[in-house]
């Protein structure tokens, strides 16, 4: 009965960054830098309001939307962190993470035969949403660029049936960041086509040598943001994400979004609602420990000469191994089996993605530390068989 399904699911393959984890599962001794997990406990307040709503019999259903409290409780959250303001009532949509907020709202705005431009290289979790809505993934080389999606490579990109295109900064795999001009410059070529723009903030908590700006301060009515607090607040695995829009789009998202999962989880809501409010800045201790981690990481990696990106944002950073002559799944499996250190090859983040690895510090310096110095002595070792033949 296989051959009865549909095309474009049988099509997608599953991510690359999950094969590389159970080929990385079968190993022993192995120092895993691959997962966006972060290292950090759920806080223990919003614990705590958890716990609460359980004890009071908070399981019920939830409006489509999320509970009203929630939603008017993010708004201040987003007004304050990012200076975007957002009706609560019409222009909010709480979700079973960003992951389902990014599906909701490009099953709502993609049709068959539509285009959508994307920055290669990328985390994959869009491309399968765009095709199993029949829509085209039109990826753009941004490895000359410093990562960026600049505004002239979209606007080289474009053509009739360009329907949307992706910003995911800070950015997975890369942690690069826009600034406020290069946003700005973005939102000036697309201002008045017939394209949305996907905005996916789910590090925006994360950056660390400028301040998180959104395209949705530019570009208002075409932008569709999407964001959460699972990298913020540590909540990963309570699954609440955000979708802001504007009002007639937000209504026919919603629509998507309530035959999909009905409402996010009442008790993740409950918790949620204790993020936004007494937990704003839970993220900042955070973030003071993964800049300490980036800037040992940077350092240890350009110590080695490997070819490397600094990132501004996120907790992930990109080095290349093109001069070792090697596909990144092959360096990435060399790695595992000779040095006992995971990363997951570039190719995970599409075609634009090999001749990179990536390397979480989403893990304590001592880990980090470890793994680094099993990568250096592999690097040596490398080098100095390249040398010989």
């Amino acid at each position: 009965m296989e051959h009865l399904l549909n095309p474009n699911v049988k099509e997608i393959e599953i991510s690359g960054i999950r094969k590389f984890s159970n080929l990385v599962a079968q190993h022993d001794n192995v120092i895993s830098l691959t997962i966006g997990q972060p290292d950090f406990f759920t806080p223990h307040h919003v614990k705590a309001a958890a716990k609460k709503a359980i004890d009071e019999n908070a399981t019920a259903y939830t409006p489509n939307a999320g509970g009203l409290e929630l939603r008017q409780a993010v708004q201040l959250y987003m007004k304050k962190k990012a200076d975007l303001n957002y009706e609560a009532e019409t222009e909010i949509i709480v979700t079973t993470g960003a992951s389902q907020a990014i599906d909701a709202s490009l099953r709502t705005i993609l049709s068959p035969g539509d285009e959508v431009i994307l920055p290669g290289p990328i985390y994959p979790g869009y491309e399968p949403i765009i095709r199993m809505s029949g829509a085209v993934p039109v990826h753009v080389d941004t490895t000359t660029h410093g990562f960026k999606l600049t505004a002239r490579l979209i606007e080289e990109a474009l053509t009739p049936k360009t329907k949307c295109v992706i910003l995911p900064y800070p950015s997975n795999p890369t942690g690069v960041t826009l600034s406020e001009e290069e946003l700005k410059n973005i939102a000036a070529v697309l201002k008045g086509r017939n394209v949305f723009v996907l905005s996916d903030e789910i590090y925006s908590e994360l950056t660390y040598d400028r301040p998180h700006y959104s395209i949705a301060s530019f570009l208002r009515d075409q932008t569709i943001v999407i964001n959460g607090l699972s990298k913020s607040h540590s909540m990963t695995g309570w699954r609440i994400g955000f979708i802001f829009a504007p009002k007639e789009i937000a209504k026919h998202i919603l629509k998507v979004h309530q035959y999909s999962v009905t409402c996010a989880s009442s008790i993740s809501q409950k918790a949620a609602l204790e993020a936004v409010t007494n937990g704003v800045d839970d993220a900042l201790i955070m973030r003071e420990q993964y800049k300490k981690r980036l800037d040992y990481v940077y350092d240890r990696l350009v110590s080695m000469g490997l070819d490397v990106v600094k990132p501004s944002g996120a907790f992930y950073i990109f080095p290349s191994i093109k001069s070792f002559g090697m596909s990144s799944f092959d360096f990435s499996m060399a790695l595992l089996e000779d040095a006992g250190v995971a990363l997951v090859p570039g190719s995970s983040f599409s075609k634009l993605g090999e001749g990179y690895v990536r390397l979480s510090f989403a893990y304590s310096l001592d880990t980090l530390r470890e793994g680094l110095d099993r990568l250096e002595a592999f690097i040596l070792k490398t080098r100095e068989s390249m040398q010989t033949i």
